[in-house]
Parts: structure tokens; sequence; C-alpha cells
């Protein structure tokens, strides 16, 4: 089955999600916490430090909320590339719980190249309360040129003054090793044959560490550490980084509203368009 619109509207099967405590603390460890001294960000790696109760990451919710994208079977997935993601939080994650997740297919796009496809899970807790929000869009390249519609336009502008925080993190060689026991065993970031298949010398860090690593930027200089102020998220993919490699995040804070741009060791973009919610 071809990527064209007929696929918008296609909702995957409700799924039930859980994690542990220990699943979080994981996935914080993942995206660095601790890395450069282990004694901070306990409340992040730790469940039993005395007078740091265990706290959760605000970007956890894309990796124990999301729902499962319905996608064609036949698709090639050395093509695929993540483009965008972005989260809204609607209530505090805990450091253990259960949610159930559906997926919807909300947009493709026909981007020449390639084609866009753009996902929205909604994730309820155990009342039925709706917890988080996430939108996912994959770009698949060489699926494009069915005439579709080439998408919404942003409104994002850089700042121009110079930013409010900048933060810098260096990655590890082994950090896709480490991310993947989140979740993501995709082979494109470990298995150098299927890597050169999709066009890459060497297997790159997943986007969605990254993404972790520049969202405890965006927490530690703009939330004061706190995820209860941490409300939403969004960024696009535009480059992908080698584990190794060292970040920069730029932070404009305009007081709720947040936006930033993570960039390489040679000043190169890696997120663009970053906006996000901080109370």
């Amino acid at each position: 089955m071809p990527i064209d619109a007929s696929l918008v509207g296609r909702k995957s099967e409700p799924l039930t999600r859980s994690w542990t405590s220990a699943d979080a603390l994981l996935y914080a460890i993942a995206v660095g916490a601790g890395q450069e001294d282990p004694l901070t960000e306990l409340e992040f790696t730790t469940e039993n430090t005395e007078g740091k109760p265990q706290r959760v990451l605000p970007t956890f919710c894309n990796v124990a909320m999301g729902g499962g994208m319905s996608l064609p079977d036949d698709l090639d997935l050395t093509r695929m590339l993540h483009a965008e993601q972005a989260f809204e939080l609607l209530g505090t994650v805990p450091a253990a719980g259960e949610v159930e997740a559906t997926g919807e297919i909300v947009g493709v796009y026909d981007k020449g190249s390639g084609a866009i496809v753009a996902s929205e899970t909604l994730a309820r807790d155990s009342a039925g309360q709706p917890l988080a929000r996430i939108r996912t869009s994959l770009f698949f390249r060489g699926y494009g040129g069915f005439g579709g519609e080439r998408g919404p336009g942003t409104s994002w502008e850089l700042p121009t003054g110079a930013p409010d925080h900048v933060v810098t993190y260096a990655t590890r060689p082994d950090q896709a090793l480490l991310y993947r026991l989140t979740g993501d065993r995709n082979p494109l970031h470990t298995d150098p044959s299927f890597s050169g298949r999709g066009g890459f010398p060497r297997p790159i860090l997943h986007g969605m560490c990254t993404y972790g690593f520049t969202g405890r930027a965006l927490l530690h200089a703009a939330a004061g550490s706190d995820p209860g102020r941490f409300r939403a998220m969004s960024g696009r993919f535009t480059k992908p980084i080698l584990p190794g490699q060292t970040i920069t995040v730029s932070i404009w804070a305009d007081g709720a509203d947040v936006r930033f741009r993570t960039t390489d060791e040679t000043g190169a973009v890696v997120i663009d368009h970053g906006t996000a919610v901080i109370r």
C-alpha cells in the first residue's frame, strides 16, 4: 500500500501502556541525567535519595505513553526518518503508572522527495482522564510525488537577541546502545549494515535521544528543574548526530513561551523550530 492521503483517519487499536519506577530511571540515564556528575539530578536517577522523591523527566511521556501508528506493512523502514515530535502534558506523569493510548494518522503530506506521515496519540490514565497528547511526524524518503498537499506552514522565527540560556551536553560514544533499552530497537542506530542501506556511513543517534537531552536542558535552564512547570514541547529534526558528539541548546524565554534551537559541535542545526510552554 503506498503512502497517500487515504491513510488520514486510520487509527490504531487502543494500547495499554504501563511503566515502572525503573523504566523512568533508565530513561533519565539514557538521555544523560547524572552523566556529568552522578550527584546531580538524583530526583530523576534514583528513587531512594533522602529529601529527593523520584520525579519524571517530561520527555519520558513520549516513550511511556506513545500509541502505535497504523502504517502499511510493506514500507521500507530504511527510508524512514523522524521529522517532528511534540507533546502536551495534561497532568503530572507519575514515577509508575498505566495509560490507554490511541493513535490516529492526522496528516499525510507530499514533500516531493518524500512523504510526511503525522500521527497524534491521546493517553488517558486509569480514571479515563487525559494525561498527555503526543504528536509524531515521520519522513519517508522516496515516497513523495503522489500529488498531495505539502502541509501547513509555520510562523516560527529565530529570536534576534542573544539567548537567555545556553546549555551544552556531550553524548557518550555508546549513547545509542543505552537509549535503545528504553524501547526503540531500530537497527539504524546500532547496525552499520542497516544504517549503510539508509545512506548513513555509521549508525546515528536516536533523534528522540537528542530530543531528551534537549528537554533536560529546557527543564533545568528554563523551568528551574521542576517538571510540574513543563507543559509542552515541540521540535523539528533537521540533522542527525553521531553518538559521542556534543550538542548545544540555545533558549529564548518570553514568559511561559520558550523558543529553542539545538546545534551540533560544528554549529549545524539538529533540532529547529523548537517551542516549549513552561508555567
